[in-house]
């Protein structure tokens, strides 16, 4: 049997205890920083541009080395858009959980760990996988921290600009590749913009409450009545029909794919078209769920009948 000097000595210290907590809850803030749910979506559709533009033997590494490059500039462009937001998210119900609004990390902590991923995620696609690859990355990060994050406050025009380094992951996956922006890369790039455009403007639609109390200038907040908001829903989801067949006409895809892409792009329109109508929270929340079940469809469908 043990005395009680032994259970003392292996009873956990309340310090020491207290001090692992304490670092595990830090690591989860700064992941949190990173948005790692959001720059899943980053990862998935680089791994579907990259696997779209193998026309031979499928390098695994080549692959890896380009997905963490991604990931590491897709966190430092998050983390840079909280610490320049982290006001603003304090405002609203949704985002003033954040490690930055709830003041768990100070802002200059942040802004290092951000420049560090920043700094090696750029570097790393450069000596890693080609400089294209690089300079797409550089460019997704200015445009979605220089762009769309101040233009959040300023036009309901900011969707437009964030969609743009939202489609160019798959592009940066073609890139690693083939060294080059393709036509197969810029049909993935349209799919993802236009794709983009009814997802968020459902999200939009869901928050617009908390988008005003904050300031920011999404088109349901300006547009009360919702009826330019569901005019663009609709014409986003109508360009996007024959914009997923763009892999059909250019030798990406098969028939297979075809039938499924019309099929999903009929279905998702009648979302779209339910929302536009109603402009109600539940055909929004329809909307985005939809959304978010047809894009890994429509993809896995491309990618299952790759020609």
């Amino acid at each position: 049997m043990r005395n009680d000097a032994q259970i003392t000595e292996l009873a956990p210290r309340p310090g020491a205890c207290a001090g692992r907590v304490g670092v595990h809850s830090r690591m989860v803030d700064f992941l949190e920083l990173s948005k790692p749910r959001m720059n899943f979506l980053v990862l998935v559709t680089t791994a579907v541009g990259y696997y779209m533009a193998v026309r031979h033997s499928f390098q695994w590494m080549a692959l890896l080395h380009t997905l963490l490059g991604t990931a590491m500039t897709a966190a430092a462009a998050s983390a840079l858009n909280q610490i320049s937001e982290r006001v603003y998210d304090g405002m609203m119900k949704r985002t003033a959980d954040r490690p930055l609004p709830a003041r768990r990390l100070a802002p200059g902590e942040a802004l290092v760990f951000a420049l560090a991923l920043m700094v090696a995620g750029v570097s790393y696609l450069a000596l890693m996988v080609n400089v294209l690859t690089e300079v797409l990355g550089a460019f997704t990060l200015a445009t979605y921290v220089l762009l769309y994050t101040p233009l959040k406050r300023q036009t309901t025009l900011c969707t437009v600009v964030g969609a743009i380094p939202g489609a160019i992951p798959p592009v940066m996956g073609c890139a690693a590749v083939e060294g080059r922006i393709s036509p197969d890369a810029i049909a993935l790039f349209l799919v993802l913009f236009l794709w983009q455009m009814p997802h968020f403007l459902a999200i939009a639609i869901l928050y617009r409450d908390d988008y005003a109390r904050a300031g920011f200038k999404m088109l349901p907040v300006v547009d009360r009545s919702l009826a330019i908001t569901g005019r663009q829903i609709m014409l986003y989801s109508a360009a996007m029909l024959p914009a997923t067949l763009l892999p059909v006409v250019l030798n990406m895809a098969g028939l297979t794919y075809l039938g499924m892409a019309i099929v999903l792009g009929l279905a998702f329109m009648s979302f779209s078209m339910s929302c536009a109508v109603t402009g109600g929270r539940t055909e929004a929340r329809r909307l985005f769920i939809a959304s978010i079940v047809y894009l890994p469809a429509l993809l896995a469908a491309m990618m299952l009948d790759k020609v």
